[in-house]
């Protein structure tokens, strides 16, 4: 039995996705062979010796100890795009939120007082206040042009809008798929000059911190309007707050509410909402569940964040799943040692992924227990088991 063992809620149709006759799910497996997860922070997680992977229901994995993980050797998987939509949309949303003055308009209409009559009279003559203006012809700058970025990136120009763009790591598959109306930005700061929306897809990591800062913020067009659906930390609020004191910033759209944010009548903060949707959830789960199963009954890779993607049909009556450090004559000695107990190796493949790699082996027969950890305590190697 293989168990899995469950943080946070997972959407049954995603656990659905594991037999029932091969997979124990539980939300306390104490020695799990896997683990899914959406919020949960595992950083200070005690590492079980039979922990072979970890799968993320979401794109980012800042909450999942990566780096610790990968030195034992066990994979770390997300769901890029299953929830592209339902950020997509929360950002059309937020644009919408803050062009036309709608949570100000909202506030104002809420507490107006007095007889059917006055409140009339009150919410004509008010909504002169709320006075916003149309996205058509506006210029969004997205920055990150993955699942997400592409999405609102086409969503903006069928809404009539010009869009630039900055992804210096693009993928062909999101290229194939962006508007050839999307304008390529050769930096951030070239993009930030041209924008009247700016929004970030992209994870947090130190070249991303605060990505956008003061000096930045000084060079876009003045009344812009800034939307984070992305990571806390890519913005820098304290610089945001001081722009739109100034005038320089008309609004500030973000996910990640802070106090700082609280009782800003410019700043709209929401509960972390990107993929809150039935929807995206399942997708999410679904993904992640399908890449585990995967890789737990085959050593296949898909979506990993730490290991190379990796597939190899089967063959024969049993397969090795190699993590090892990507260096010099790792194949060979895992060869030898395979040869020198009489295995005889069908097919195999090697992918790597800077200082990582994987390999998968299919063998006309299964090895002996001596051989797996013979091959287990060659240097460079993380982990190994036979399938």
């Amino acid at each position: 039995m293989i168990n899995i063992r469950t943080y946070n809620n997972i959407s049954e149709k995603g656990l659905s996705r594991l037999p029932s006759d091969l997979y124990s799910i539980s939300d306390n497996n104490a020695n799990p062979d896997g683990i899914i997860l959406r919020s949960a922070k595992l950083h200070d997680m005690e590492i079980s010796s039979n922990l072979k992977a970890v799968g993320r229901a979401g794109a980012g994995t800042n909450n999942v100890p990566v780096s610790r993980l990968s030195e034992q050797g066990i994979v770390v998987f997300n769901a890029p795009g299953a929830n592209a939509n339902a950020v997509k949309e929360l950002v059309i949303v937020g644009m919408l939120l803050a062009c036309r003055n709608i949570v100000q308009a909202w506030n104002y209409a809420s507490n107006v007082q007095g007889t059917p009559e006055e409140q009339n009279k009150a919410v004509e003559d008010g909504k002169k206040k709320y006075v916003g203006y149309e996205l058509p012809g506006r210029t969004i700058g997205v920055i990150g042009l993955g699942a997400i970025g592409v999405q609102v990136a086409n969503a903006a120009v069928a809404l009539g809008m010009r869009v630039v763009g900055f992804d210096p790591t693009i993928t062909v598959k999101s290229a194939w798929k962006l508007s050839s109306e999307v304008q390529e930005m050769s930096s951030v700061d070239e993009l930030v000059k041209q924008a009247d929306f700016i929004t970030f897809h992209v994870p947090l990591i130190e070249a991303t911190k605060n990505l956008l800062n003061a000096d930045r913020i000084a060079m876009m067009r003045d009344g812009a309007v800034i939307l984070n659906f992305a990571r806390d930390g890519i913005v820098d609020d304290d610089a945001v707050l001081v722009a739109i004191e100034s005038g320089k910033i008309n609004a500030y759209v973000s996910d990640f509410p802070a106090e700082k944010l609280k009782g800003n009548s410019k700043v709209i903060t929401l509960p972390h909402l990107g993929a809150s949707t039935v929807e995206a959830e399942e997708n999410c789960a679904i993904m992640v569940a399908d890449q585990l199963r995967n890789f737990l009954e085959n050593g296949n890779i898909k979506n990993s964040v730490n290991f190379p993607d990796i597939k190899l049909p089967r063959l024969g009556a049993a397969r090795l799943a190699i993590a090892n450090r990507n260096m010099p004559d790792m194949l060979g000695q895992i060869s030898h040692d395979l040869g020198k107990a009489g295995a005889n190796i069908l097919h195999m493949t090697n992918e790597s992924k800077g200082e990582l790699a994987f390999t998968l082996i299919d063998l006309e027969n299964a090895i002996s227990d001596d051989v797996l950890a013979k091959i287990q305590s060659i240097d460079g190697v993380l982990s190994a088991r036979q399938i």
